[in-house]
């Protein structure tokens, strides 16, 4: 790069700084305008627990006389259908597999017992990955607002430099530049938050789904 790219580099950012950070500001009201939070960036509403009742509608899980991690199978069917690394359409293969093994031969009661010990582990795996998602939008919405403080303290203290009589342009290049690139990786990280915001509702849908293959069976 030529030394007049540089120097546009480097010398253009304090008025694109300043656009740059009221319109963050103004895309991180937008979206929190959702009720929750002041740290909840997202445009959904933020639900931090799922409730089962919403999804599910055969036999309390709350009743069962049996922790669904006591029955190995199902433990091993609910943590390979959570787990992150799984696709999606193998951990649905997997519950349905299951769900047809639960054939007519089968006591009623057992069927019935065995698929809520099986929504049971689906369900609180599920909420327990929900929350580790939702408390890492969290703690990226917080670093956000932090960094466009930082941007802010940093376009005052440029504004400053550049009015004063005896200003060193080295100084300013190099202040120019650092604000340059901590805005660009605002920018970034700020693009990056409607993909995480998504997560918690995926998870949600993705269990809903293997719910309706379970209810399939339920007596």
């Amino acid at each position: 790069m030529s030394c007049r790219g540089r120097l546009s580099i480097r010398l253009l950012p304090l008025g694109l700084a300043i656009g740059l950070t009221l319109g963050g500001v103004a895309q991180v009201e937008a979206q929190r305008a959702a009720a929750g939070p002041p740290d909840w960036p997202c445009v959904q509403r933020l639900i931090p627990e799922l409730a089962w009742g919403t999804i599910w509608t055969g036999p309390s899980p709350e009743e069962l006389e049996q922790a669904w991690w006591e029955d190995e199978e199902v433990g091993r069917v609910a943590r390979f259908a959570t787990s992150r690394s799984t696709p999606e359409d193998q951990a649905q293969a997997r519950v349905r597999e299951f769900v047809e093994s639960m054939t007519d031969e089968k006591d009623e009661a057992e069927v019935e017992q065995r698929l809520t010990l099986l929504f049971a582990g689906l369900f609180e795996l599920t909420n327990r990955e929900r929350r580790r998602t939702i408390d890492g939008i969290r703690s990226a919405s917080r670093a956000q607002l932090a960094r466009l403080e930082t941007i802010s303290g940093m376009v005052d203290e440029l504004e400053e430099r550049r009015a004063e009589e005896a200003a060193d342009p080295a100084e300013i290049e190099q202040l120019s530049e650092a604000l340059f690139w901590e805005q660009r990786t605002f920018q970034q990280r700020q693009q990056a938050l409607p993909a995480m915001c998504e997560q918690p509702y995926l998870l949600e849908e993705k269990l809903s789904r293997m719910v309706r293959t379970i209810m399939t069976r339920m007596p």
